[in-house]
């Protein structure tokens, strides 16, 4: 059973710990605890990086489930003249939610605050002429809210370029069940994640194989999962947020089961299991296809990993700004996280890193296929080891 207001409890937790890309240690302390607390062993990479493990009643062959603990951010710079400072993004995200946020500084020895704005010209009235100031990050500044007003009281605060600069989250949590926050992308899947765990420790519930528990700290920039699979896992379904937007099929109910991403379709066998899971548990679901989105999958399978993959999301409005999402979506991933974990291995094959054709996966192409009953479907699927 998911506890719903620990859910909500541990993303409210998540929220307040600013961690930009860069900027991750102290939500990786905050995680090792959480993990230490409800029983979980784990490891840490140099950077970082989480595997916790529940042993299952075989080691392999292992899965795993990966999240990111990192959000989108920014950096100075450059200083001005006139205390103002110029700022870079980490990852990717519009200027145009930047405008207006309240952010914190993190020089070496101190944190800051300040706000970032539009830059503009001096004047009886500062926004004179904003609406022209072009929509890009050459034209946001930073404004500390300190008494500075030149390039050396900036210094001597301590502030240099390339100090990192952590926004807000500004959470508010309705009654309704949404939730409205930046950086829900992905603090919402680590909730998520810490949620499915703490209720199959509870229930003290057991895994067929090793399930690997996987918090990475550079997704927002591409590198995700690239350094932390071990040989033994042969499957990753990552749990991130899916953009519900125009032209796109993602909900903010139920889960959206991700078809492809910009780096091409997950895998068939894996994704049609999520989705045979959710209809056996009645959990509400949609499917999606993300033509300028990658995940912690992905940059798995680009560092050589020869592993199955898959996506599954909660749907968010606004990513990368003041995300919205419900937690109907949170609870029925952590359900489906759950009922994936405790699912049955289909394909034995996969143990062995390579081998013939003997056991290899089918894929149904003849008419003949198509016009099994769903009974006899899935008799075959059960069979043939079909449903990942």
């Amino acid at each position: 059973m998911i506890d719903a207001k620990r859910m909500t409890d541990s993303l409210l937790e998540l929220l307040s710990i600013p961690s930009p890309c860069g900027f991750t240690d102290e939500v990786v302390h905050y995680l090792s605890g959480q993990l230490s607390r409800i029983g979980v062993e784990f490891q840490l990479t140099r950077r970082g990086t989480i595997r916790a493990r529940l042993p299952g009643a075989d080691p392999g062959p292992a899965r795993a489930l990966v999240t990111h603990v990192d959000t989108v951010g920014a950096m100075v710079r450059l200083v001005r003249d006139d205390g103002r400072m110029m700022v870079a993004p980490i990852g990717h995200w519009s200027s145009r939610f930047a405008e207006g946020a309240r952010v914190t500084i993190f020089s070496e020895t101190r944190a800051h605050r300040g706000c970032l704005l539009p830059c503009v010209e001096w004047g009886v009235s500062r926004d004179h002429g904003v609406e022209a100031v072009p929509l890009d990050w050459d034209h946001v500044e930073l404004r500390l809210e300190d008494a500075v007003f030149s390039a050396e009281d900036v210094a001597k605060l301590g502030i240099e370029v390339g100090d990192i600069i952590a926004i807000d989250p500004q959470p508010e949590f309705l009654d309704n069940g949404f939730i409205v926050s930046r950086h829900l992308d992905n603090k919402a899947g680590v909730a998520v994640m810490l949620a499915a765990l703490k209720a199959m420790q509870e229930m003290k519930s057991v895994t067929p194989v090793d399930i690997h528990w996987l918090f990475t700290i550079a997704e927002e920039v591409g590198v995700g999962a690239s350094s932390i699979l071990t040989p033994d896992v042969v499957s990753i379904v990552a749990v991130d947020n899916g953009t519900t937007a125009p032209g796109q099929n993602s909900d903010e109910f139920g889960v959206t089961v991700c078809m492809a991403d910009q780096t091409g379709p997950f895998d068939y066998h894996l994704t049609k299991k999520l989705v045979q899971l959710c209809r056996a548990n009645e959990i509400r679901y949609q499917k999606d296809v993300f033509r300028h989105y990658r995940s912690d999958s992905a940059s798995a399978v680009e560092a050589g990993a020869d592993v199955r993959t898959a996506l599954i999301t909660f749907g968010v409005d606004a990513s990368h700004g003041y995300e919205r999402i419900h937690m109907h979506a949170l609870r029925s991933l952590a359900e489906l996280v759950t009922a994936y974990a405790v699912s049955p291995v289909a394909i034995k094959r996969d143990l062995e890193e390579i081998g013939d054709v003997a056991g290899f996966t089918r894929q149904p192409t003849s008419e003949a296929d198509q016009r099994l009953s769903p009974d006899d479907a899935g008799k075959l699927l059960k069979t043939n080891g079909r449903d990942g």
